[in-house]
């Protein structure tokens, strides 16, 4: 299934993605797309799809997830990123959080923050997990996600590099999170470590790669995250970008006002942000 949420922000409602690629109306069925309702399916067996009612027009899509308690992310997951940015890949994954106040629907405006002056791009694979995860082996970790989504991890590297202590206040920013359009169930991604990812800026391709190259893999990653937390219906690990992003370019290329990003991975769906000023 494509789960996904939409309506006006603070009153989204669910929904999800029939095989015409029309909205259907999940509130009665489920109260929203997060916690119990992604813990356990079985809501979806024998749901006649069909049967439920259409959302006519072109609303506005949500966050996929909601009641995230955790925005995990890692770094330099790529070993072709880690080697545009000068950095070696690390001998464990890096781990950073995300404020999930950042987190906004797929097409919100992105929101250049003020004293900015290096906001970049970042298509990711997003991770949402399904059912709790403590110290389980990387053999079982898969059975506790719950599905997938694009994410652009929108970074602020000055913020990030220049102004001490961790990444976090460079990732953190109000509307670094795009998240969505869809929530696709476990069960529609045959191979989390083979989908093509791209990104691009008015119209130009910065990233094209694909998750095959990253270093430590969903179920590594889920894994390990697990033995030091855990993991909660709804939380959401962004597990890294290929190369292409602004730093990356010499010199390096930043976004300003009036850009437009447009971003996707494989079966996944697509984003499209325009970028404003705060």
């Amino acid at each position: 299934m494509k789960l996904l949420r939409y309506g006006p922000e603070g009153s989204e409602k669910p929904g999800l993605l029939d095989k015409d690629g029309k909205i259907r109306d999940l509130s009665g069925v489920i109260a929203d797309v997060g916690g119990a309702a992604i813990s356990d399916l079985s809501w979806a067996n024998g749901l006649d799809i069909d049967s439920l009612p259409v959302v006519e027009g072109d609303p506005r899509l949500g966050a996929c997830v909601t009641g995230t308690g955790k925005f995990i992310c890692i770094g330099l997951n790529y070993a072709d990123h880690a080697a545009e940015t000068g950095a070696t890949v690390p001998p464990e994954p890096v781990i950073f959080q995300k404020a999930t106040s950042a987190i906004c629907g797929p097409n919100d405006n992105v929101i250049i923050p003020r004293n900015s002056v290096a906001t970049d791009w970042e298509v990711e694979l997003g991770v949402v997990i399904g059912m709790k995860a403590k110290y389980v082996s990387e053999a079982e970790a898969l059975e506790h996600v719950a599905g997938y989504c694009v994410i652009n991890d929108v970074s602020e590297r000055d913020f990030q590099t220049k102004r001490s202590g961790q990444w976090t206040k460079g990732k953190s920013c109000d509307t670094f999170g795009p998240t969505g359009p869809w929530l696709v169930t476990r069960d529609e991604v045959a191979d989390p470590q083979n989908l093509k990812m791209w990104l691009t800026v008015n119209g130009e391709t910065k990233q094209d790669g694909s998750s095959k190259t990253m270093v430590y893999g969903v179920a590594h990653v889920v894994s390990y995250l697990s033995q030091f937390m855990s993991l909660h219906p709804g939380d959401i690990i962004s597990t890294g970008t290929p190369p292409g992003v602004g730093m990356g370019f010499k010199p390096p290329q930043y976004l300003k006002a009036g850009d437009v990003i447009e971003l996707g991975i494989e079966g996944l769906g697509t984003q499209k942000q325009t970028v404003i000023a705060d």
